[in-house]
């Protein structure tokens, strides 16, 4: 596992593709997920609540990565990351305009803490949980 998930010792993840690199840490309640320049910041109850969800899914998950002002297409991690039937009522992320990219950043999380596979296609990739470790 790369990094412990702090401030100081990041996780050190990739997206689905492998195209970009990106760091992740927990900060209290939040999860801190920086790409380049631009900070997301994402509810930290998403690891829990998204492997929950994942296991009542029972297979694979399309990811459905999208920006904020697009629409997410249903039956994705990223429409159940914005969805108000989710535990948190809506979006997972907290930063207006910055919102959006829950399907792309948070299912590598999960697979580097071991409780989801991901699919590592140039496109339309998915994921599905696996039983805690």
């Amino acid at each position: 596992m790369s990094g412990s998930g702090t401030a100081a010792d990041p996780w050190v993840l990739r997206t689905a593709p492998g195209t970009s690199e990106y760091t992740m840490h927990r900060d209290g309640d939040v999860l801190v997920c920086q790409v380049g320049s631009t900070r997301l910041t994402y509810h930290a109850s998403a690891i829990d609540d998204l492997h929950a969800w994942l296991m009542e899914q029972g297979d694979w998950v399309p990811l459905g990565a999208a920006d904020e002002q697009k629409p997410a297409a249903d039956g994705t991690v990223e429409a159940w990351g914005r969805s108000e039937s989710n535990p948190v009522g809506g979006w997972y992320g907290t930063r207006k305009g910055y919102r959006g990219r829950f399907g792309m950043y948070l299912p590598p999380l999960l697979e580097e803490l071991g409780l989801a596979e991901l699919e590592h296609n140039p496109r339309n990739n998915r994921v599905r949980a696996k039983a805690r470790p």
